[in-house]
């Protein structure tokens, strides 16, 4: 499978990145860097730069078509920035529209929000988007991994770093299972 990661060229935060893009490898998949420039994007641990990584591709370049499942990482400023980007929010909205699977964990569901394809479902994220979330039309609880099978595709979301080994564990079995027509 191939699993596109979408991020800003900065702003994103190093450890959700990092640790879902592993995850993705050690699953045997192939994970894509997708950014809103080419180039390389800038992460962050919280406030601090870390380290650069090379995009793969553009939002211009890539189409829902092209992948399995989407990742969203987290960060304050990463889902700020993407939502602000119409190429961006259309590629995230493909994905649910062709009933492909996404993952979004932290302050990612603000894309989610932009692209109108949070009513109606179930999801978790840090404790600040509840409000923005509820208001969009979910609903919003505080665990650790939601799955939320609502039509189209799944969605899985996580509140925080200190989820990510139950996130990289439930999405990639949850991509796994999409995948195979599960």
């Amino acid at each position: 499978m191939q699993i596109a990661f979408l991020v800003a060229p900065e702003g994103v935060e190093q450890v959700e990145l990092t640790e879902p893009w592993q995850a993705v490898k050690d699953n045997g998949d192939t994970p894509v860097l997708v950014s809103t420039d080419s180039g390389e994007i800038q992460a962050f641990n919280h406030l601090d730069k870390a380290d650069a990584f090379p995009v793969d591709r553009t939002v211009r370049e890539a189409s829902a078509t092209d992948f399995d499942g989407l990742v969203l990482p987290g960060g304050v400023a990463n889902p700020d920035a993407l939502r602000l980007d119409e190429r961006a929010v259309a590629f995230v909205k493909e994905f649910f529209d062709a009933g492909k699977p996404v993952a979004a964990i932290c302050h990612a569901p603000w894309t989610l929000i932009e692209a109108d394809v949070v009513r109606g479902r179930t999801l978790t994220s840090w404790p600040s988007l509840r409000t923005d979330l509820t208001n969009a039309g979910a609903q919003w609880v505080d665990e650790r991994v939601k799955v939320c099978t609502a039509a189209p595709g799944t969605l899985i979301t996580s509140r925080k770093p200190d989820d990510l080994k139950a996130f990289c564990e439930t999405f990639t079995a949850e991509f796994a299972k999409a995948s195979s027509g599960g």
